[in-house]
């Protein structure tokens, strides 16, 4: 089982020789992706479905396994896109300081805010609306079993999702996430996207948060991603005015389509937020 941090990226790897197992299903069918708009939901619930259709698509694994094992045909395994925005919440991933939430119980209760230790790499962050969420639950084996490709491809949708509206979005040497002002030297590096995933037999967990027109005042109670010297920011703040989701998330979907070599075969769902 493998986590990797919101906050520090892991070290280059090489790219894997191959890009699944021996025997497999239609390889246009391992690429499909579900998509699903949840709109805004709690977080424990948003978890509690990632881990359901996590724990699915390893139990289909195993037979696949079997399969494999007997010279059958393996079964196609899903991948899930799950947008949505949650009500203020921060988490705390398995190796994250709980000294870097500012808030006691009392603190949380006065500010409409939750906590939840998870069980992603990384220390804390926040959640809240005007977020764009995704979780990708995806068989990296249906693509590239790769987790530093697939931490690259998260973040380059997003850089080009924010090129969209005239921001010049990058990475920072030794971080995740994605980075304004992330030029060597730069004055005032902000982060406006974090990341944080677990991944277990290459199937991931949690994903992507995006600061669209998120309340970036909850990130006051906080030492993000235990990163003391670094500010944040949301689309909105840079461009000075309120974006809409609904327009954003079409266009992140669109980028992290293009960077995963994936597609969706038909809406499976839709919200409105």
């Amino acid at each position: 089982m493998n986590q990797f941090s919101a906050c520090a990226a892991p070290a280059e790897s090489p790219a894997p020789a191959g890009a699944g197992p021996a025997l497999t299903a239609d390889a246009t069918a391992q690429r499909a992706v579900q998509v699903r708009q949840l709109g805004r939901m709690p977080y424990q619930a948003a978890w509690d479905l990632q881990e359901e259709l996590m724990a699915a698509t390893l139990a289909l694994k195993a037979e696949n396994r079997a399969a494999e094992a007997a010279g059958q045909v393996q079964r196609a395994t899903p991948n899930h896109l799950l947008f949505c925005e949650h009500p203020p919440t921060y988490t705390l991933g398995k190796s994250g300081r709980p000294e870097h939430l500012l808030l006691d119980e009392a603190g949380l209760a006065a500010h409409g805010a939750t906590f939840h230790r998870i069980n992603r790499g990384g220390d804390i962050t926040f959640h809240g609306p005007g977020q764009l969420v995704v979780y990708p639950i995806l068989d990296l084996e249906n693509f590239r079993p790769d987790i530093h490709w697939y931490l690259r491809a998260l973040e380059e949708a997003v850089i080009q999702t924010l090129a969209e509206y005239g921001l010049s979005a990058g990475r920072i040497a030794g971080l995740t996430g994605v980075w304004l002002d992330w030029e060597p030297g730069a004055p005032n590096p902000r982060k406006i996207c974090a990341l944080g995933v677990r991944c277990s037999r290459w199937v991931t967990l949690h994903g992507l948060a995006l600061n669209v027109n998120t309340d970036l005042r909850y990130f006051d109670y906080i030492v993000p991603c235990g990163i003391a010297d670094k500010a944040v920011t949301s689309l909105q703040a840079e461009l000075g005015r309120a974006v809409p989701l609904a327009e954003v998330r079409p266009r992140l979907l669109t980028q992290l389509l293009g960077k995963l070599a994936a597609y969706e075969p038909a809406l499976s769902s839709a919200s409105a937020s």
